[in-house]
């Protein structure tokens, strides 16, 4: 991390349009099972607010191993993709995509220089998280989701949320883009089977704890929180098992050329529910199994979105929302097996303790 820093900068502070949502009843006020109130000691100093306030000191000032920066993190999104050649950085979103549809909102065109948005996020084939069918970082922006998963399709309109203008804050996309979002998404169905166990961890964790290791100290005492509130949550008749969502998507990104990852053979039209009073952040597919009557024709066409002979066969009636299109709805990749559902635990502990 001292040759090569990674930088540091702040997000927004609420979605786009919806209320601010916490996950303290679980994680508690601080995210880490109020571990800076636990071991204070493993806590930086309440001065490390100010560094990222214009007029603070420089960087290395601070702290050797990480940049701080002053401006919002979706301008850094931005400059780090116009600094760098097309198709050579990859972004990996673990929370709301609010920041990443800031970047994308203000400057698309620089914001699909992107070579691929890798999500842990939602919910497609399997029950939610926050909700009984949304997964918590959909939920908490689902507004910013639908729109950042609008640049996968070839027309974004058709999928962008539709939110009364008093509330819009961003503008719309332009009509022409140059091309469309690589989106891998991790979703719920991915991430949960992915376990570490109470036992395990307890086990593999103790040693390093014994040898003074501050590391061992803080995971330890936001983990074993977190086994506790699961066993409030579902009982004690189960030895619990903690899902490493964000862990997991990290690990598809770093071993992702392992042939044991698997993703459809197709895109898929994934889309963000962002209206419905019930299903808020719900991931909508549809499992009709109706022909799409333009898709023969669309590999002998050079130009799919402008082809007449094309528009003509997408117009299918009763599709309101085009769901039978083959120019319309979203594009999405999504990983749907791994390496190995039992070791990525022992992977994980490796990785972090040696």
């Amino acid at each position: 991390m001292k040759a090569n820093k990674p930088i540091v900068a702040v997000g927004p502070d609420h979605p786009l349009c919806d209320e601010e949502l916490m996950a303290d009843y679980f994680h508690g006020i601080d995210g880490l099972h109020n571990v800076h109130e636990a071991h204070p000691d493993l806590s930086p100093a309440e001065t490390w607010k100010g560094i990222f306030s214009d007029g603070a000191n420089e960087a290395g000032d601070y702290s050797p191993f990480f940049t701080p920066s002053k401006a919002p993190s979706h301008h850094e999104i931005l400059r780090i993709l116009k600094e760098n050649p097309m198709d050579t950085v990859s972004i990996l979103a673990v929370g709301p995509l609010t920041n990443v549809a800031l970047a994308a909102a203000e400057d698309p065109e620089a914001f699909l220089r992107v070579k691929e948005l890798v999500v842990m996020g939602g919910a497609v084939n399997v029950e939610g998280n926050c909700t009984p069918v949304a997964e918590f970082n959909c939920y908490a922006d689902a507004v910013a989701a639908a729109r950042v998963y609008a640049l996968t399709s070839p027309k974004p309109s058709s999928t962008m949320p539709t939110i009364p203008q008093e509330l819009s804050t961003l503008k719309a996309y332009p009509t022409k883009l140059s091309r469309q979002l690589k989106l891998t998404l991790c979703p719920l169905d991915i991430t949960t089977p992915h376990l570490i166990g109470k036992n395990y961890f307890k086990e593999n964790i103790q040693a390093h704890v014994e040898a003074g290791s501050p590391l061992a100290r803080w995971v330890s005492h936001f983990v074993t929180k977190s086994f506790s509130k699961i066993e409030d949550m579902e009982g004690d008749e189960n030895e619990p098992g903690l899902s490493l969502h964000d862990p997991l998507t990290v690990w598809y990104m770093l071993t992702r050329d392992d042939p044991k990852w698997k993703t459809p053979e197709k895109l898929e039209d994934i889309r963000v529910e962002t209206s419905g009073q019930w299903t808020h952040g719900m991931h909508v597919v549809d499992r009709r199994l109706r022909k799409k009557p333009a898709e023969a024709a669309v590999a002998l066409s050079e130009n799919p979105n402008e082809d007449p002979h094309i528009l003509t066969l997408d117009e299918v009636p009763g599709d309101d929302h085009g769901w039978l299109s083959v120019v319309k709805g979203n594009r999405l990749n999504r990983v749907i097996d791994s390496p190995g559902h039992d070791i990525f635990k022992e992977v994980l502990m490796q990785r972090i303790f040696g």
